[in-house]
């Protein structure tokens, strides 16, 4: 069997690991009748990293599927995954860029023994309505797959290092606490892992093509894209946001949710929360106001968004504020 090098990166990783807790993979209770796999992602930055223990003969043995994309990698020993009718073999810090929408497990398999990262998350994460065209590019190598041939980065890859380090420093930024400082952590070193990834499985032809098709699409949107940053705080008719931009409804949303990877009220209220973050971090408005201005009906609306959103109420961002302000400004 093929042994993995262990880079430097990837001993820091290690390390990084050791201070973490792997739970065993008992995730049955979390299928539906069909093996979805639910897993609730923030709404304002949709990703988690997800910790397993795999271990012989207490592992779920059930197939499952999703739609978030999905990265697993193993740290210790050998890993088998199964995806449809391909099964892929895996070593310590080998990256498997899951296709996810096919019926997949790790097999349990005699001696298996390992722990392993699972990243998660939804393609907004990366690319969203009006982002310049190149950054579609992050997500090629979830969609532009050959058949039959599993995208893996090997750890023995001139580019494993890159992506071994970004998966430590995204591991740090995950579990160090909540915050917003936290999400774009881990944003700025998923795209480090996703930038690996695409040089690892690029195809400049077909990437081309494709960019070149997001940029068109997302031109023929643009004016919705304008209005929205004109007029976030109305609301905005299907059929109103077609007409903008000369299509159909039925057209419309399709062209949308392939420009965007989400539907446009969720696009909206991204937009509204972006705002909302703003308005609390930079004025002293009351909250009730900021509520008003952002177009909503009532302040306990605009809580229940701004709360299933970042995970907690705007007084209480604001309060969070406050503390750090105290603190920084305490002598040391």
């Amino acid at each position: 069997m093929r042994q993995s090098k262990k880079s430097a990166a990837f001993q820091k990783l290690l390390a990084i690991a050791g201070q973490l807790k792997f739970p065993p993979h008992r995730i049955a209770h979390l299928l539906d009748a069909r093996g979805r796999h639910e897993l609730q992602l923030p709404d304002g930055f949709p990703f988690t990293v997800s910790l397993f223990q795999y271990r012989e003969g207490t592992i779920t043995q059930r197939l499952t599927w999703h739609q978030r994309l999905e990265l697993l990698m193993p740290l210790d020993g050998p890993l088998r995954e199964r995806m449809g009718d391909l099964v892929v073999d895996l070593m310590p810090g080998d990256i498997l860029v899951m296709d996810n929408l096919k019926p997949h497990q790790v097999l349990d398999v005699p001696g298996l023994k390992t722990r392993a990262v699972v990243i998660t998350f939804l393609p907004e994460c990366v690319f969203s309505p009006g982002a310049p065209p190149a950054d579609y590019a992050f997500l090629l190598p979830f969609f532009r797959k050959v058949e039959g041939q599993p995208q893996v980065l090997r750890a023995d890859s001139p580019l494993a290092n890159e992506a071994h380090d970004a998966i430590g420093r995204l591991l740090e930024c995950h579990f160090s606490g909540p915050g917003l400082h936290r999400a774009a952590g881990c944003k700025a070193w998923l795209l480090v892992l996703l930038h690996a990834l695409i040089e690892e499985f690029r195809t400049s032809a077909l990437d081309r093509v494709d960019i070149l098709q997001r940029r068109e699409r997302v031109a023929r949107l643009k004016p919705l894209f304008d209005h929205v940053r004109e007029h976030y705080a109305d609301s905005i008719p299907l059929g109103e946001a077609a007409a903008l931009c000369g299509m159909s409804k039925a057209i419309f949303g399709r062209e949308f949710r392939k420009a965007s990877g989400m539907t446009l009220g969720k696009y909206l209220n991204q937009i509204r929360m972006r705002h909302a973050v703003e308005l609390l971090e930079e004025t002293r408005e009351p909250i009730a106001v900021i509520a008003m201005r952002l177009g909503f009906s009532d302040q306990s609306h605009f809580d229940r968004r701004f709360r299933r959103t970042f995970g907690r109420t705007p007084s209480q961002h604001r309060a969070g504020l406050r503390k750090t302000s105290v603190s920084s400004d305490s002598p040391r």
